[in-house]
């Protein structure tokens, strides 16, 4: 009975936050494919509709203005490579995504704060879809790319938010430091 009243609970939730248009928590792969041409059409279209959001943690990047490009390799050992990134304040940076793996990984930008949560909400929801531009879930064996502008300094965080993945300790670091 009880895990009849949380699955009520939880399509009651669901449906409550599609009806508020609350779909921005979504991992659409098809948005985030290896495909370049689907990825820069998809950034054109929020870029038109004025998609860009400030958040503590920074604001999408124009890839005009990249500084330079930060490899980032995902790996099945619940890892980043690099897992520590030091950047400039004010510097836009290309994070450049491979998953070397066999299952699906992704990179989400954020805070401590905001990445523990998003992983809970995963952890209760993993079929819940999303797609920002702090964020790119990426296939076994594919790429994908985050174009970020790093316009507020301290410490912030990336991490796969796979249910499973977070907790296993697939979470890295991002120093912004003031030039």
């Amino acid at each position: 009975m009880k895990k009849r009243r949380a699955f009520l609970a939880r399509s009651l939730l669901a449906t409550t936050m599609l009806a508020l248009g609350r779909t921005a928590l979504a991992h659409g792969g098809a948005m985030h494919s290896a495909d370049k041409s689907t990825a820069d059409k998809h950034a054109a279209t929020k870029a038109a509709a004025g998609a860009a959001e400030q958040q503590e943690w920074g604001i999408a990047g124009d890839a005009a203005a990249v500084a330079r490009t930060i490899p980032v390799v995902m790996t099945d050992a619940m890892r980043f490579e690099p897992d520590r990134v030091e950047v400039r304040l004010g510097e836009t940076v290309r994070f450049a995504h491979r998953n070397n793996g066999q299952v699906m990984h992704e990179m989400v930008i954020g805070t401590p704060a905001a990445l523990t949560e998003h992983a809970e909400l995963m952890m209760k929801f993993p079929g819940m879809e999303h797609d920002e531009p702090w964020m790119a879930h990426v296939a076994p064996g594919g790429s994908g790319e985050i174009v970020w502008h790093f316009n507020r300094a301290g410490a912030f965080q990336f991490a796969c938010l796979i249910p499973g993945h977070f907790q296993a300790g697939m979470v890295g670091s991002i120093v912004v430091a003031a030039a």
